[in-house]
């Protein structure tokens, strides 16, 4: 992450193929467990990407975009914004 990796995650998660947008959203949940990548992935927009995917995604695309939700929600700014963006 810190090599500037996340936010073309976060850019192929929104506008990627659906293979890109699995494949990136699998990568955020892994990223998604480390507290500085929650901040980063948060900051580089990647949580309305990823609650759009946990709802209307392929069945791989919402159970990874899920996992990272869950993993940024460890930090309490990130749980307001995902309930923000309409993830419940």
């Amino acid at each position: 992450a810190k090599a500037g990796g996340i936010a073309p995650l976060v850019a192929l998660a929104r506008d990627g193929s659906d293979l890109q947008k699995e494949y990136a959203a699998g990568a955020l949940r892994s990223l998604a467990v480390n507290a500085d990548n929650q901040v980063a992935i948060a900051k580089a927009g990647g949580i309305a990407p990823l609650v759009a995917l946990a709802r209307d995604g392929s069945d791989l695309q919402k159970e990874y975009a899920a996992g990272a939700l869950w993993g940024l929600a460890i930090n309490a700014d990130n749980k307001v914004a995902i309930a923000k963006a309409g993830w419940r």
